[in-house]
């Protein structure tokens, strides 16, 4: 793609979003931006690659990660047209070997996220940690071992890469061949996308393709590695490499005339799915639905470890832009609608929306409210910059926005949701309240406040400290205290890992892994009629009620 000349003030003032990552000794990330299907920005900071030296350029390939999951549900949409798969029927039709569960999704609820099916990637970082490499295989075999779902399908939304790894699967079964192959054939070649490719396994090389970085701890004594990815499989949830001029080709597809799938294939692509309770969802079939500052937006991001991407458009002004990293500092979501700003400006852009701030809320601080029903637990924080935020399941602060009435987790931050409750009730001066109305994806439940005081790791250890199994991770774990710490060592199939628990009730407990604390959530004791625990039940934002079996002393 061919970059015109550009008025100066503006790539100037692009130049200077990425000058702090315009480094010789860090990885970097490439930029393209266009508008009316002409480039106006190309641009390559940072290094592809440290270890040999290389700086990143315009035209380096990189991973897009869950970006890739449109072009998954276009190659559905294409052996449809063909008359080779039917969207609404269960997905058990084309792949019998599924265990059934409670109710069985559509094709087109794996592609919504409405599915009910657990994510393959949580349930593994659950059984083996997030650093563990997955043969080839795996990842159906986890599918194929869980005995529940998250919820009955068309009930909720909850991100699920496991939904798109079983689409890319039946591509390959109805289409009679690899899902690389049929992209190749069916998608990149007609479009000119000559430098985009499905690569399963970071293992692979490609020619002109960045590494993916992740820093080390500056205890670990700082510096970079390689980002592997732990599975050898990955398929339509996350396999593309690409470069921004294809990315870029993309886009001028999706807005304009199309050349690949029908338009009312590409209406398909384009609606927000619906649930149950006719709650409409911004996402369509592997894209994201949205407004930002006035203007309709259209996009999807993308992480993979050790890097991550951005993919976004905005119709009413034809302007694309795409953001790749491979490992800087610098995160591809924000950097977009950045450069949005500074494109577009004031002038055709709204003025951004108002935010509550924390201090508006001070007694909420530090508060935590559990469902019973449900095992969701929502505490209240503020974010570095003082707004109000929302810690759900255990997971770092997010900020809650104003909706009318409402103050609401937006469903594109944590890809559920959304979860939303009235701002008249946070209390605003005295004691919080006792209770909360919460609702998340439209279904409302009770909350009730965790004691501020929570009990003492050693005296609540004395009860639940053993040995424990998981039949849907094949993982048997070993609950211990070590000195005031209490610690869940997880034995997996391909690895093992340590939880690191705090009490806040004398039945629920929040976690964090070892060394990563992006992996977090709940666990909630379940006691019999003795009041001895029988179980533990975990639950994250992509994983609800998974049961670890108390084994005999």
């Amino acid at each position: 793609m061919s970059e015109p000349s550009s008025r100066p003030e503006l790539r100037a003032a692009l130049d200077a979003l990425l000058d702090g990552v315009n480094r010789s000794d860090a990885p970097g990330l490439v930029v393209g931006v266009a508008q009316h299907g002409r480039a106006i920005y190309r641009r390559g900071v940072g290094m592809a690659s440290l270890e040999h030296g290389v700086a990143n350029t315009a035209w380096t390939r990189m991973r897009i990660g869950s970006t890739s999951k449109h072009f998954t549900a276009l190659a559905a949409l294409l052996l449809a047209e063909d008359g080779l798969l039917d969207l609404d029927a269960g997905v058990r039709r084309y792949l019998p070997e599924l265990p059934p569960l409670q109710g069985e999704p559509s094709l087109r609820q794996l592609m919504q996220h409405t599915s009910g099916y657990r994510c393959y990637l949580d349930v593994g970082f659950l059984a083996d940690g997030d650093r563990t490499l997955k043969p080839q295989g795996g990842l159906l075999d986890t599918q194929m071992r869980q005995s529940r779902a998250n919820f009955a399908p068309g009930e909720m939304m909850m991100y699920c890469n496991g939904g798109y790894q079983l689409l890319s699967l039946i591509v390959e079964r109805v289409g009679g061949q690899s899902f690389r192959h049929f992209l190749k054939e069916r998608v990149f070649a007609p479009l000119g996308m000559h430098d985009s490719a499905v690569a399963p396994s970071d293992f692979e090389i490609h020619r002109g393709m960045a590494t993916l970085h992740e820093p080390v701890p500056a205890e670990e004594g700082g510096g970079w590695r390689r980002g592997i990815s732990p599975p050898e499989d990955v398929g339509g949830e996350g396999a593309i490499i690409s470069t921004v001029d294809d990315m870029l080709r993309w886009l001028a597809h999706l807005r304009g005339p199309k050349r690949v799938g029908s338009d009312a294939s590409w209406r398909q692509m384009l609606t927000p799915a619906r649930l149950n309770n006719g709650l409409e969802i911004p996402y369509g079939l592997g894209l994201r639905l949205g407004r930002y500052r006035g203007v309709e937006v259209i996009h999807h991001a993308g992480g993979v470890v050790g890097g991550a991407s951005q993919m976004i458009t905005v119709p009413a002004h034809a302007l694309d832009v795409v953001a790749l990293n491979n490992g800087a500092e610098l995160d591809p979501v924000p950097l977009a609608y950045q450069i949005i700003d500074t494109v577009l400006g004031d002038a055709l852009l709204a003025a951004p929306a108002g935010e509550p701030a924390g201090a508006s809320y001070r007694p909420m601080l530090g508060t935590r409210y559990r469902a019973p029903a449900s095992g969701l637990v929502v505490g209240f924080d503020s974010t570095a910059d003082g707004r109000l935020a929302a810690r759900v399941l255990n997971k770092p602060p997010v900020p809650l926005h104003a909706q009318g009435a409402m103050l609401q987790v937006e469903l594109e931050i944590l890809a559920l949701g959304p979860i939303a409750l009235p701002a008249a009730a946070l209390a605003r001066e005295g004691e919080p309240p006792a209770t909360l109305e919460i609702s998340e994806a439209g279904r409302v439940e009770r909350f009730e406040r965790l004691p501020a005081t929570p009990p003492v790791a050693s005296q609540l250890g004395r009860g639940l400290l053993g040995r424990y199994r998981a039949p849907d991770l094949a993982a048997t774990a070993l609950l211990r205290l070590d000195g005031e710490q209490l610690r869940l060592d997880v034995l997996g199939p391909y690895g093992r890992h340590t939880l690191l628990l705090q009490p806040w009730s004398d039945g629920v407990l929040g976690w964090q892994e070892k060394g990563s604390p992006s992996m977090c959530g709940a666990l909630t004791l379940e006691r019999g009629a003795d009041r001895r625990v029988q179980a533990l039940r975990i639950d994250t934002v992509r994983t609800r009620g998974l049961r670890l079996e108390r084994l005999a002393d």
